[in-house]
């Protein structure tokens, strides 16, 4: 398939290597000649401009680190589709949004979309670069049932599992619960090196056991690889904090209360009590 791609960054860029792995065509957006370059050494088509991405894409994949960031290359006036990415696709094209961000924007841009006869789904990932490169990424999809089929080829890429889990929005709103827990179950493990030190066991041999035991998840796995909470914090705390601050804001929006979860996400990403 033809694919447009905007955000060919950390993340993005091991998914353009999939997709031409794969044998899609990819349109890749370069602001600069040195990211053009890359792009181009990737194997991509590297294009300076928005309108340059969606020629003749049939998807278009955005994949930028924050909300804000989406709605300016998506609706460059940030107000409506008369500008920017959207405006400027093709009716019966599909653009699919990996950042994690407000299920509100999703929805936004899907109900601009529509009209035109483009289709839009919330895809946010779960996982790391490492996990693209492999194939096995995690998609929580938003959206219509139809759209994600018609993309399917695309994501499938670089995505196992797929997970549709429901209307457009409903793939940030799974994302930003995922994270909550995440963040929570980091502020647990934070709380049990506490604990163990207080008992009188060090934290390295704590982690050297607790994969073996009943504890044991994929948060344990990763916090043990790293050999300390605080060193597993300094890689994706950055990432995470983001996506909480969004889930707050979103939380309040709607009238929610995080309740226990904030207090334990607060400890897993600062390494203490709130």
């Amino acid at each position: 398939m033809r694919v447009g791609f905007v955000g060919a960054g950390a993340m993005g860029a091991p998914m353009v290597t999939r997709l031409l792995a794969a044998g899609h065509e990819v349109r890749a957006l370069g602001r600069t000649e040195g990211k053009r370059t890359a792009l181009a050494e990737l194997g991509a088509t590297p294009v300076a401009e928005l309108s340059e991405v969606t020629a003749g894409s049939e998807v278009v994949v955005v994949c930028v680190f924050t909300d804000d960031q989406v709605r300016q290359v998506c609706l460059e006036s940030g107000t409506d589709a008369t500008d920017g990415l959207l405006a400027a696709m093709a009716p019966g094209s599909v653009l699919v949004l990996h950042t994690t961000g407000s299920p509100s924007t999703a929805q936004t841009l899907a109900d601009l979309g529509a009209p035109n006869g483009v289709g839009v789904l919330d895809a946010p990932v779960s996982g790391g670069p490492h996990d693209i490169a492999a194939g096995r990424i995690t998609l929580f999809v938003g959206g219509e049932s139809a759209a994600l089929e018609r993309v399917r080829p695309v994501l499938a890429a670089y995505s196992d599992p797929i997970l549709h889990v429901g209307d457009i929005g409903s793939g940030q709103k799974v994302k930003l619960v995922n994270n909550t827990l995440f963040a929570a179950q980091i502020g647990l493990l934070t709380e049990g090196v506490r604990l163990a030190a207080d008992l009188g066991v060090s934290e390295s041999a704590l982690l050297a056991a607790l994969p073996h035991g009943s504890a044991a998840s994929r948060v344990l796995a990763g916090v043990a690889g790293r050999g300390s909470v605080a060193g597993f914090i300094e890689v994706a705390g950055g990432f995470v904090r983001k996506d909480i601050d969004v889930v707050r804001k979103v939380v309040a929006e709607l009238g929610g209360d995080l309740g226990v979860l904030d207090e334990l996400a607060s400890t897993g990403l600062d390494g203490k009590k709130s």
